[in-house]
């Protein structure tokens, strides 16, 4: 945010001002959650920040293809990267991340890294965190959302300063449709953690 922020004094487009609302973990709707986990990590709770066979599967495709990995980061690593870090790809920001993700899962709990990752995900250009998105595209508190809206949110986290969440393409409306048939048999295990 504050990258984004000071990138916007010497922008010369105007950029949209940044939107960001604190929610406390318990105020977040477990349905969301449970998107994030879905479509983000679903293995959060099991691992130590992160995806070992991921990142393998990831770096095994590219050696095939070809082509750039795709991504294999956890909540902990994207959490890091927008806490302490810059958006782009590069081997120095991989090793940063890695270093702050190791960090954050030795010192924090899963639950506090989960609260610190709702509050600062982007969901649309400069709204950052799900009451910050939650006012945004649907003029309501997260409290207020529906299945179909958290839904709608969680399907934007590939692409959101390039997706719309009105005007949803093919992909959007497919992965929209998936999180809400997974939602019923997606476990939350919060507790104790």
């Amino acid at each position: 945010m504050v990258v984004r922020a000071v990138g916007g004094w010497f922008a010369s487009q105007p950029r949209s001002p940044i939107s960001q609302q604190w929610l406390k973990l318990d105020a977040v709707p477990a349905d969301f959650l449970k998107a994030l986990l879905i479509v983000e990590d679903g293995k959060f709770f099991e691992h130590d920040g992160f995806a070992l066979n991921e990142i393998r599967m990831a770096v095994h495709e590219m050696i095939r293809t070809g082509q750039r990995p795709r991504g294999a980061s956890t909540i902990t690593q994207q959490c890091a990267r927008s806490l302490f870090l810059w958006q782009g790809r590069s081997w120095m920001r991989k090793g940063l991340e890695a270093y702050y993700t190791f960090w954050m899962e030795l010192i924090l709990s899963k639950k506090r890294i989960l609260e610190l990752y709702v509050n600062v995900i982007e969901l649309g250009d400069g709204v950052y965190g799900l009451e910050a998105g939650a006012r945004h595209h649907f003029a309501k508190g997260a409290g207020e959302l529906t299945r179909q809206e958290i839904a709608a949110l969680a399907a934007l986290l590939p692409a959101p300063r390039v997706w719309n969440i009105n005007e949803p393409n093919t992909r959007q409306r497919l992965r929209q449709e998936a999180i809400i048939k997974q939602l019923e048999h997606t476990r939350l295990p919060l507790e104790g953690k």
